[in-house]
């Protein structure tokens, strides 16, 4: 009787390392229920029962698995991780778009001072500014 008291031990011991491997190697999208660090105190203080709790309703299910219908019968929400900014095709575009007004901005002032250095050149010489070259024209 006592090497089945062992062996129980043992086992127990082995699922609460499995779990505590389980919950600290796992992403944080992949932990629900609990914050991880509550998970971990669970684990610890109730060996057997926190193991357990951990497999069942503390982490996300695989991939391969199919996903538990949530409340009403419908599939959980999704969560969707942040992506980089350089992943996500809006902020690239907002960069492009971005990128493309200060160039067009630049333009026109380049052209702005253009014109007021021809002008200035040609009130210089005393040639009155063309038609053509007239703001607003």
């Amino acid at each position: 009787m006592a090497r089945l008291y062992v062996l129980l031990f043992l086992v127990q011991i082995v699922l609460a390392v499995c779990a505590l491997i389980s919950c600290l190697s796992a992403e944080e999208g992949q932990v629900r229920g609990l914050p991880r660090i509550a998970w971990v105190l669970v684990i610890l203080i109730f060996p057997l029962v926190g193991s357990i709790a951990w497999f069942v309703a503390g982490r996300e299910p695989a991939a391969g698995r199919p996903r538990a219908a949530g409340p009403l019968g419908r599939p959980p929400a999704e969560r969707r991780r942040p992506v980089a900014p350089d992943d996500d095709p809006e902020f690239l575009s907002s960069l492009a778009e971005r990128s493309r007004e200060q160039d067009r901005e630049l333009f026109r002032r380049w052209e702005e001072d253009l014109r007021r250095r021809e002008d200035d050149l040609r009130r210089k010489e005393g040639d009155p500014p063309r038609e053509d070259d007239r703001p607003g024209a």
